[in-house]
């Protein structure tokens, strides 16, 4: 499912307008970006958890050349299914 095909079943869902539902998704997207580059997470019971996973400072190799490269440390965002969905997709 793409973002027009989540947008036509959200308004579906809702009994909503196509127009309102894109603003919502937007809305939605934006809040958890923000929130996520400010290091914060955000917890839907019984959906998941978006949360910033911190990547430490390593050490990889080029596979060509084989030699060491210095890879730095990064946040990068992750998602934590909840045991409702989970569940769900278990059935």
């Amino acid at each position: 499912m793409n973002k027009v095909e989540l947008v036509e079943a959200i308004a579906k869902e809702t009994g909503s307008t196509k127009k309102d539902a894109e603003a919502a998704v937007k809305a939605f997207t934006k809040v958890v970006s923000n929130e996520l580059a400010k290091g914060g997470s955000v917890q839907l019971i019984g959906f998941g958890t978006f949360e910033v996973a911190k990547r430490p400072a390593r050490k990889g190799h080029n596979p060509l050349t084989k030699a060491v490269v210095n890879i730095p440390a990064k946040n990068a965002p992750k998602f934590k299914a909840g045991k409702a969905l989970k569940d769900l997709c278990n059935k």
